[in-house]
């Protein structure tokens, strides 16, 4: 139970601290259903997936690891950082030449317009001229081109973005994938849904601000049966009540149990319903 469609583990075991070998016991002794490591540079896939396998190898279990090697799954794409947007054509090459036959999907990628001095990548919005806006489109528009070509999802980033990101699905017209962490309204929710796209929801909105909290609860509640999925983006958006800690797949949990509580369903429909969605877009 407790399926994980978005988190980064190399970069949870590398940068973070954390102990990735309990954290797949912990998915395996779960039953976890599904784990997706979500690619973010054009040649991290191999890093990401010897990473998982030296936890994997390191498993004292051997049932239990093979339960883990069985439901983890892998994508590659390109967050839409200044470096990559600049280099955009060598890193397409790196990223295309780099897919291998087990990838399930293309992506993170997308397009971000939150500008965060202080953040990770400080972010500005000067640092978006013309010419940068247009690499970042073009960036994200070869994404869903090769997404198409290979007929895979997209996991799409996208923030404070969303006419942008509209924009540029609607210009390569290829509707398969995941708006993932979503973040807008019920209106752009309902534009994405009428296009076929999944919305994956995660541990942000389980500390919403009171004067947002009844829109955020109304989003949770419109979202369709066949178009939700859960998420943590772990290492980050670690979900009350870790919130400002290293987040795991481990503490998706917490993303389920307030879904079905705003939803007034048992956490056991909710599994089976993401897992069922998961199955279908994956083609697993």
């Amino acid at each position: 139970m407790f399926s994980d469609t978005h988190f980064h583990f190399k970069m949870m075991t590398d940068e973070r601290g954390i102990d990735g070998v309990q954290v797949l016991t912990t998915m395996a002794q779960r039953d976890c259903f599904f784990g997706l490591d979500i690619g973010t540079r054009a040649g991290d896939l191999a890093g990401r997936r010897l990473a998982v396998e030296k936890c994997i190898n390191a498993m004292t279990d051997s049932q239990l690891a093979q339960k883990a090697r069985s439901f983890m799954y892998f994508t590659a794409g390109i967050w839409p950082d200044i470096d990559s947007i600049k280099d955009r054509q060598n890193q397409l090459k790196l990223l295309r030449d780099s897919v291998t036959p087990d990838v399930i999907a293309i992506g993170e990628c997308g397009l971000d317009h939150h500008w965060n001095p202080s953040g990770a990548d400080g972010r500005t919005e000067s640092d978006f001229d013309e010419q940068i806006y247009r690499g970042e489109r073009e960036l994200f528009e070869a994404h869903i081109e090769l997404a198409r070509e290979l007929g895979l999802p997209v996991i799409v980033h996208s923030r404070d973005a969303y006419q942008d990101t509209l924009d540029c699905i609607k210009n390569i017209g290829y509707d398969n994938g995941i708006i993932h962490c979503y973040s807008y309204g019920i209106e752009e929710a309902r534009t994405f849904l009428d296009r076929g796209w999944y919305i994956a929801l995660g541990g942000g909105i389980t500390y919403t601000k009171k004067s947002k909290l009844e829109q955020m609860e109304a989003l949770i509640r419109y979202i369709p049966d066949d178009r939700l999925l859960t998420e943590t983006d772990a290492p980050y958006l670690a979900p009350v009540p870790f919130r400002g800690q290293s987040n795991t797949p481990v503490l998706v949990e917490h993303v389920f149990n307030y879904i079905a509580q705003v939803r007034s369903i048992s956490i056991e429909a909710l599994n089976q319903t993401v897992d069922q969605n998961i199955a279908r877009l994956f083609k697993i």
